[in-house]
């Protein structure tokens, strides 16, 4: 495939990843999606499967048992109620599938991961175990550029590299962009290979992209945000802290949308224990 042919393709399959992540609780048919990539249907099965690894289906029901996994893991919300979201008729059918994904039933993968721990500390937010500088933020959405990563997040550099390189000539590099990285997966969840990552760059107006370069709206709505301090490697205990203490602790329901991370210095002139991170996460009020 030439590689002019081969950004195109990947221009057109990454419009129909972001339509399946933002809708992939509702009825998504082959023939709408095909639309989307202006490929007919035969065709279009085929090419998603060869570029994304995955059919159609495995790749949405892929998606949906891992956010009821994370759902599990980060809210109250019974293992009914995420059965039927995740599109099984019934329980049984989500138990197996559940069950055969992650090695275990829902009911002991929530007894090991989720909130009942959490909900036997006492007062948490006035005894000192938890002790987070964290705001509440209402964001406006954001335009942003992006080049979407697949793969462990800690090799995301590449898909930087990509988009500041196609960025910096345009002039898109100038003072006040914020660098966000757009996390869609968690990784004691989703297998480290199919991890989604978006390296976004805010943008003030509409942007021609082409090939592997994205443009799409972020956040809005009232978010979480804390600073993390240090490693990128050690940001998994800050998510967790956050989703799996402040949350409920303090009455939130963590939205079903990816977490941002505005990197405030960069990797390549700061030491990794001055690297400063904020990370917001979506929630609501419960």
């Amino acid at each position: 495939m030439k590689d002019d042919t081969k950004a195109t393709y990947q221009e057109r399959i990454l419009k129909v990843l972001l339509h399946i992540q933002n809708n992939f609780y509702k009825p998504l048919s082959l023939e709408e999606l095909a639309s989307i990539a202006c490929f007919s249907p035969y065709h279009f099965h085929r090419i998603f499967r060869g570029m994304v690894g995955e059919t159609l289906a495995e790749h949405v029901r892929r998606l949906r048992l891992e956010r009821a996994a994370q759902l599990l893991g980060q809210t109250r919300r019974s293992i009914t109620d995420l059965a039927f979201e995740a599109g099984y008729e019934t329980v049984e059918s989500f138990t197996r599938a559940f069950k055969a994904r992650f090695g275990m039933a829902p009911s002991a993968y929530k007894k090991a991961n989720g909130l009942q721990a959490v909900s036997k500390l006492p007062d948490l937010g006035q005894k000192g175990e938890l002790t987070m500088d964290v705001q509440i933020k209402e964001i406006p959405p954001r335009r942003m550029i992006f080049v979407r990563h697949i793969g462990p997040y800690h090799e995301c550099g590449k898909a930087w590299e990509k988009l500041c390189l196609w960025a910096g000539p345009k002039g898109l590099l100038r003072p006040g962009v914020e660098f966000i990285g757009r996390c869609h997966d968690d990784p004691d969840i989703t297998p480290a290979e199919k991890i989604r990552y978006d390296a976004c760059i805010t943008v003030d107006s509409d942007i021609e992209t082409e090939g592997e370069i994205g443009i799409q709206t972020v956040g809005g709505g009232l978010y979480a945000m804390t600073t993390h301090y240090g490693s990128y490697a050690k940001l998994n205990e800050t998510y967790a802290k956050s989703c799996g203490q402040w949350a409920p602790a303090n009455h939130y329901e963590i939205r079903s949308l990816p977490s941002l991370e505005i990197y405030l210095n960069s990797p390549e002139d700061t030491p990794e224990d001055e690297l400063l991170t904020d990370v917001y996460i979506p929630i609501e009020k419960q």
